[in-house]
């Protein structure tokens, strides 16, 4: 790494980070500072998509309490503050990815480090960059991360203000998304894990809680150089290849530090002590910084198909054909989901004896037939193992493909479900290129079809354009009245002067 100096940034971000464990206020003062200690800020992945859902929830308030109205809230110290923490805590992370610590510019730093960059002075999003990963030899330079961008777009992106981001393109959905896309490739790795089957049997028995593992974004790849425990069936965990109940028994494989995040304990009911004054020079950027206590369990899948799985029990469209597959392969794909909802552990992670990839290998099968003869909930369930990269596609990028496919054909059945999926993928760019406007599209077509959710987001989104519209005529109407007022004046000064 670059042995430049640090630069105010860097100790800007860890006092800011210091301040947060210990409890003490930040210089400033923050906006939601106790939603953010709810958030469980452990410096995981997966704690950027708490925070992502802290951000949809501000909007949403905001919105609600009509304030949503992004000059007026940039000029709030408190909320600057508040997207400035979140900042430096996302370039914490992705920086933690990397083995490496962030290093920290501002557009002065930016100007002269990276001077191919088009920075605009007065953009707040643009005045802070972090750099993480390797160095670039012939330029002394890491790779940048402008993370104010993904959380100006989740708190104020709308059709009207995309947030283009300053290095080119879209700027990312959220700080998940945006820290994803920039983590190493870990494909290496991957393809060297070694499976040892030769490890103690785990015995199931008919009360014993099984292991298996949570799942993180499927854009994400998590991996693993650590030998794994691989657990072949024995009697007690019988594999029914007939589609009767399988009782699914998991590897235990440990996470390394490098590859993903676990939450380590943390003593956070230390007593308050008053803040003492500090030279920023002391400041001991690489000391070991305990980190606060997870009282949040992890999701073990995304939101995204969480949020299906429920609607497909929930919300009943008639199917024509394809009844009796479906419910078979759902009964087998379920005892997998059932015991993946009880672990904290990355999917992704999760080894199965060659008995139980065959089991469900063939519940699969089952599904595509179901979909292949026109039933839109095995489209919607092959279409989310296809895109979490546990379909029958073995390709992930063809599996992506294969899976939108599948949600594009649902939704053009008049599939509510499918259309409120389609929106989702397209404003959160999963599987295909975000796009603001195809999402709003396939989001009025759920609601016209009767998804609740949907009409709900549609009501809340005509009312902010509505507030928009109301307040752009106010500030029309004031320049009106101001210019009336302005003719008034001259015409009676005309008059006195020539009376």
């Amino acid at each position: 790494m670059s042995a430049s100096p640090l630069t105010p940034l860097d100790y800007i971000a860890e006092g800011y980070w210091q301040d947060f464990l210990a409890g003490r206020p930040i210089a400033g003062g923050i906006a939601y500072e106790t939603q953010l200690h709810n958030c469980a800020l452990d410096e995981s992945l997966e704690s950027l998509q708490r925070i992502d859902t802290l951000l949809s929830q501000v909007r949403r308030d905001m919105i609600k309490g009509g304030i949503w109205n992004e000059a007026t809230l940039l000029v709030d110290e408190h909320y600057r503050n508040f997207m400035v923490f979140l900042g430096f805590y996302a370039g914490r992370v992705l920086a933690q990815q990397w083995e490496n610590r962030p290093r920290w510019y501002g557009q002065f730093e930016l100007r002269k480090r990276y001077p191919e960059l088009s920075l605009i002075t007065d953009d707040f999003y643009q005045h802070m960059a972090v750099g993480y990963g390797d160095n670039n030899a012939a330029t002394d330079a890491l790779p940048l991360f402008f993370p104010l961008e993904p959380i100006g777009l989740r708190l104020f992106g709308n059709i009207d203000r995309p947030f283009k981001a300053v290095q080119g393109g879209q700027a990312a959905s959220g700080l998940y998304q945006a820290v994803s896309a920039r983590l190493p490739d870990l494909s290496d790795q991957a393809n060297s894990l070694k499976i040892s089957s030769g490890q103690a049997t785990e015995v199931a028995t008919n009360n014993t809680t099984q292991s298996i593992h949570s799942t993180i974004d499927s854009s994400t790849t998590i991996s693993t150089s650590q030998s794994a425990k691989h657990y072949e069936p024995s009697e007690d965990v019988p594999v029914n290849n007939e589609f009767d109940d399988v009782n699914v028994v998991s590897a235990n494989i440990e996470r390394p530090s490098a590859a993903t995040t676990v939450s380590e304990p943390l003593v956070s009911n230390a007593p308050h002590q008053p803040d003492p004054q500090v030279n920023p020079e002391l400041t001991k950027i690489e000391s070991p910084i305990t980190k606060p206590t997870s009282t949040v369990k992890i999701p073990p899948t995304p939101e995204l198909f969480t949020q299906l799985l429920i609607e497909l029990d929930e919300i009943e469209v008639p199917q024509a054909s394809g009844a009796s597959e479906y419910q078979q392969a759902c009964k087998v794909l379920d005892q997998f989901e059932r015991h993946i909802g009880k672990q904290d552990k990355p999917r992704g992670q999760v080894v199965f004896s060659d008995n139980h990839i065959a089991a469900k290998n063939k519940a699969l099968l089952a599904l595509q037939a179901a979909a292949e003869a026109g039933n839109t909930a095995a489209m919607l369930r092959l279409a989310m193992y296809e895109l979490l990269g546990e379909g029958l596609t073995a390709d992930n990028e063809e599996a992506k493909k294969s899976g939108v496919e599948w949600v594009k054909q649902a939704a053009s059945k008049n599939d509510s479900r499918a259309q409120r999926l389609l929106s989702k993928l397209y404003y959160q760019g999963v599987g295909v290129s975000q796009d603001i406007d195809s999402g709003k599209y396939w989001l009025e077509q759920a609601a016209d079809n009767g998804h609740t959710e949907a009409a709900n987001l549609v009501r809340q989104w005509e009312q902010a354009q509505a507030l928009i519209t109301t307040q752009k005529q106010e500030q029309h109407s004031i320049k009106r009245y101001q210019l009336l007022f302005g003719a008034v004046i001259i015409v009676a000064v005309l008059i006195l002067i020539i009376v």
